[in-house]
């Protein structure tokens, strides 16, 4: 795991939780609430991505002389001092007005390292080398990080960083008696300091990284070749001492519009009255984005689905309808069919605490295929009301869709009259699941289970 993406899981602590945002007029947002269990995950996550990027750290070589009793002056270099593991007794996470606060306390820390001396005298010339193995523990790392917004992007800035070692003790593999002291009296605060220096500058590289990461983030992002969705992000973070929150615009708009940088307003709120915050991480939707999507894909004329498959596939031949509708079997005997659904007017739609509700008017055009030509013969209007809602049921997304009216009429007509009250009895009663059709003309979303249909209201 590279430093990037250690102190990338950083940016997980800084997005959303409960509550919900207050946006100014005409503006939506998708917002998200991270809240204090959230948090404890997330930083426990971090903590051991984190390690990965410190263990195998090489710190520099140290170097340093000691006048010995009886042997001389000794000169001693430590090389290849690298930390082999860490373990961690206990962490935190602390969100305040200024920023978010990360502790890691109590840890222990092992390093391995090699070792040479040599003592030059009038006398003698003695040199040895070896290895050894250093324990660190009492270690403490902290950071304190803010997230603020800068033209639709996020800065993150390292408001303060560091480490503390406590205790250190070395363990020699073989050397003369007197290099043991000579270790603990002349290198155990260059040790100390290298190990403190060295995971005080990961954390910086990281930050510094992560940040500039973040400043490549883009602020739209093409969904198809239709809509595109405006993920910049609008006002600052929010913390509370029990979360914090994050909102990105979260409006469609056409592909082809090219995204303009816009100055962003203070006064973006968010609201801690949804009552506790008894979940990991909440995401909140407004209905505006919902309404933005709608009219991106109405006004590019994608809300168009054409049915020409069924499971019964005779349906969709004249010669089905030779009793129902008399005229169209009598004009295209033994002809093909096709269904051309298109929503007629832009859809309302409301969210609700538990559901979303929609009001759809689409026109149904029955198209004949004959001779390679697609002819219109007649179109019905219909008028839906429906409300759908989705919750998670263990493992699995259940969604749930409730018909609340339902009415149709018939606009125009080339082969007579038809029995409008026989396609209001055949939708009350129709499966959704049954239908197969064409679905590459407009966007469409598959239900994972489908839990109630409502009634019909005539």
């Amino acid at each position: 795991m590279t430093p990037f993406n250690f102190f990338f899981l950083l940016y997980f602590l800084l997005i959303p939780t409960s509550g919900y945002f207050q946006p100014l007029e005409d503006d939506g947002f998708i917002s998200g609430v991270i809240s204090n269990k959230g948090l404890d995950f997330a930083k426990d996550l971090l903590i051991e991505k984190g390690i990965d990027t410190i263990v195998l750290l090489k710190l520099p070589e140290i170097e340093n002389t000691a006048q010995v009793a009886l042997v001389g002056n000794a000169k001693v270099v430590l090389s290849d001092i690298t930390i082999k593991d860490v373990q961690v007794n206990s962490s935190s996470v602390v969100i305040g007005e200024s920023g978010i606060v990360v502790v890691v306390s109590g840890a222990t820390v092992d390093l391995s390292m090699k070792w040479k001396y040599t003592v030059s005298s009038w006398l003698i010339g003695i040199s040895d080398h070896g290895t050894a193995s250093i324990k660190v523990e009492g270690m403490q790392v902290g950071l304190t990080l803010n997230l603020k917004n800068q033209e639709g992007g996020l800065k993150l800035s390292l408001l303060d960083h560091g480490c503390y070692v406590g205790d250190l003790s070395i363990k020699l593999n073989g050397g003369a008696a007197w290099l043991y002291q000579v270790l603990i009296d002349a290198f155990q605060e260059n040790i100390a300091s290298s190990v403190e220096e060295g995971i005080s500058d990961k954390i910086k590289e990281g930050i510094e990284k992560l940040d500039n990461s973040l400043q490549t983030l883009p602020k739209q992002i093409a969904l198809d070749k239709t809509a595109a969705l405006n993920v910049s992000f609008v006002g600052n973070p929010v913390l509370t001492n029990s979360s914090l929150a994050i909102a990105i615009n979260g409006l469609f708009t056409r592909t082809s519009e090219i995204l303009v940088p816009r100055s962003y307003k203070n006064g973006y709120k968010v609201s801690s009255a949804c009552g506790g915050l008894p979940k990991m991480i909440k995401v909140s939707i407004h209905e505006n984005v919902l309404k933005s999507a709608s009219l991106v894909y109405f006004n590019a004329g994608k809300m168009q689905i054409i049915i020409d498959e069924l499971p019964d596939q005779n349906l969709l031949n004249t010669a089905e309808w030779r009793f129902v509708v008399p005229q169209l079997y009598k004009r295209y005997p033994n002809d093909d069919m096709q269904i051309n659904i298109s929503v007629s007017s832009l859809p309302v739609i409301q969210v609700g605490y538990q559901d979303i509700g929609a009001t759809l008017s689409v026109d149904i055009t029955i198209d004949v295929l004959e001779g390679g030509e697609v002819i219109p013969v007649a179109c019905i209007s219909v008028d839906v009301s429906a409300s759908c809602g989705v919750e998670i049921l263990g493992n699995n997304i259940a969604g749930r869709l409730t018909l609340q009216n339902f009415s149709a009429y018939l606009k125009w007509s080339k082969i007579g009259k038809l029995h409008i009250h026989l396609i209001q009895v055949m939708a009350a009663n129709y499966d959704g699941n049954s239908l197969s059709a064409n679905r590459g003309k407009a966007p469409y979303i598959y239900p994972t289970q489908t839990r109630a249909v409502g009634s019909l209201v005539r």
